[in-house]
């Protein structure tokens, strides 16, 4: 009677012990370790972003070389020399940030340059000298790429008219009766960075085609 007794016992923890462990495997299959039980998986650390906050920038800068000297026209008989005096593009741009990533505004753009032309025929001395002044209006649209909160790359996409006042004189600063047709449309493509020294102010370099090939200056952002 004992012994039988003894062996119903064991059954009994026995079958006991087993409903435990199935209660543990299937009610909690995302908590322990072991045998029978999963680990839970664990979230990528997220990246903190600041709070974005709209902002009007300032830019002043200085181009180089000045490209509206490509638009001095080609005359019969005459050829452009390879000397040439310039100033500028000086540039000035006002921006609005709306995004993070994303700004409008307007870039205005002034520069002088002068060719001198030669005659194929007695090229010792030239026959006069072409002379352009511009100013530029251009809507100027800046996508940037966050890398920092000290730098910021950008591409610029700028386009829009130009307003010529061109001049020709000869040696005896006489002027020549000549007169060219100067294009209409003024564009800029840029690829550049912000370095913010300051919270609100910094500089920018920019490597670009359209009025100038390099272009620099500083930058405020309110």
């Amino acid at each position: 009677m004992r012994k039988s007794f003894v062996l119903v016992l064991a059954g009994v923890f026995y079958f006991a012990s087993i409903a435990e462990a199935q209660v543990g495997i299937y009610m909690r299959p995302r908590i322990g370790y072991g045998r029978g039980f999963r680990h839970r998986p664990q979230r990528p650390p997220q990246r903190n972003l600041l709070k974005f906050q709209p902002s009007v920038n300032i830019s002043f800068g200085y181009g180089f070389p000045n490209l509206d000297k490509n638009q001095l026209p080609d005359f019969y008989n005459l050829y452009k020399g390879t000397t040439a005096s310039q100033t500028g593009p000086i540039t000035g741009a006002v921006d609005y940030r709306f995004a993070r990533n994303m700004s409008i505004g307007v870039l205005v753009t002034h520069g002088n340059t002068s060719v001198p032309y030669y005659n194929y025929n007695e090229p010792a001395a030239p026959v006069f000298t072409g002379a352009l002044e511009n100013w530029s209006v251009m809507l100027n649209f800046m996508r940037y790429i966050q890398a920092t909160d000290k730098i910021a790359p950008y591409l610029r996409t700028a386009i829009g008219i130009n307003s010529w006042q061109q001049s020709y004189t000869d040696g005896q600063g006489n002027k020549v009766n000549m007169d060219g047709v100067p294009s209409q449309l003024a564009y800029q493509l840029g690829l550049g960075a912000n370095f913010y020294l300051a919270k609100n102010a910094g500089l920018f370099l920019e490597a670009g085609y359209g009025k100038y090939l390099l272009h620099g200056g500083f930058t405020l952002k309110f």
